[in-house]
């Protein structure tokens, strides 16, 4: 047993919701900008409290994100929800203070060839990038979030060494990161390999201050949320019908499924605050509108007793 008593299992957690950005970004699939602003209504009527909505990159590197700030303008933004945009650079944060985005997130890599492949520099490039852009998004009100991609292992590098990943959440939390998100970004962590994971980093930043993000290509994203869960982590990335995928890791699958994390927490007693029966008709939108099943356990199952 990765908890080995009731009283390591904390009262509540909270999701963030990846499918509208991390899903549909890796999607084959061209969604459509009115298709995105109704799956977001159908994501704030399930209680989620944090909703990533798009990113401001050149189209040219990630087409299917070059609407962001329509939908940004376009969503209802309720009060207590958090709806983060993905802001890799100076000119990212312009365009999110032009649309009037509460909170950013910047995107870094523990592994310097993913770093490369995915934003053409060096771990510590990147994290020279991120300091003046932290700095301009604070001063200016905003949230920031960090992600850190690839933190147990690299299509490229292979392992991860955890006191790699500690040494970017470190400085990822000097620059005012109020939460930072430890991404294995090509699904292939292990529970106990995250367990590890989160000490090491926890003695870098407080583990209170730290989210997990679990792909689910190997099928381990919700053995290892329940790890991180045992190690005081509260915070865990999801995507609704498990949408997205990793363009530089073949065969990656999306975030781990909304509703499978949803279903398993709540079956055992922990409050994530979200609605099931809401949860699933996000789920059956964000199904049809990439033109496929959803590729959680959960969803499949719901799907298949109503007949759907």
């Amino acid at each position: 047993m990765i908890v080995s008593d009731e009283e390591d299992i904390p009262g509540l957690v909270r999701l963030v919701e990846m499918g509208s950005r991390d899903g549909l970004q890796n999607e084959p699939a061209d969604v459509s900008t009115d298709d995105k602003i109704t799956l977001i209504r159908f994501l704030n009527e399930t209680g989620l409290t944090g909703i990533e909505v798009g990113s401001f990159v050149s189209p040219k590197w990630v087409p299917k994100m070059a609407d962001s700030g329509e939908v940004y303008d376009r969503i209802e933004k309720r009060v207590g929800v958090s709806y983060p945009m993905l802001t890799p650079n100076l000119r990212g944060l312009e365009a999110a203070l032009e649309h009037g985005v509460r909170e950013v997130a910047v995107f870094g890599a523990a592994s310097e060839s993913f770093s490369q492949k995915n934003i053409n520099c060096s771990v510590a490039e990147s994290l020279d990038r991120f300091e003046p852009l932290c700095k301009q998004a604070l001063e200016a009100g905003l949230a920031v979030r960090g992600y850190i991609s690839c933190v147990m292992g690299c299509p490229y590098d292979g392992p991860t060494d955890p006191a790699k990943v500690a040494e970017v959440a470190a400085r990822l939390d000097a620059m005012g990161c109020y939460e930072i998100s430890l991404g294995d970004t090509i699904g292939t962590g292990t529970p106990l390999e995250t367990k590890r994971l989160i000490r090491a980093v926890s003695d870098a930043v407080p583990v209170e201050r730290l989210a997990g993000h679990f792909h689910d290509t190997y099928g381990q994203a919700l053995a290892n949320i329940w790890s991180a869960l045992a190690e005081g982590v509260t915070v865990f990335d999801t995507a609704v019908a498990g949408l997205g995928g990793c363009p530089y890791a073949k065969g990656a699958t999306g975030n781990v499924a909304t509703e499978d994390v949803v279903y398993s927490l709540e079956q055992s007693g922990i409050d994530t605050g979200i609605d099931f029966d809401r949860l699933m008709a996000a789920v059956d939108f964000a199904s049809d509108i990439v033109g496929r099943e959803p590729v959680s356990r959960v969803g499949r199952a719901v799907r298949a007793k109503r007949g759907a």
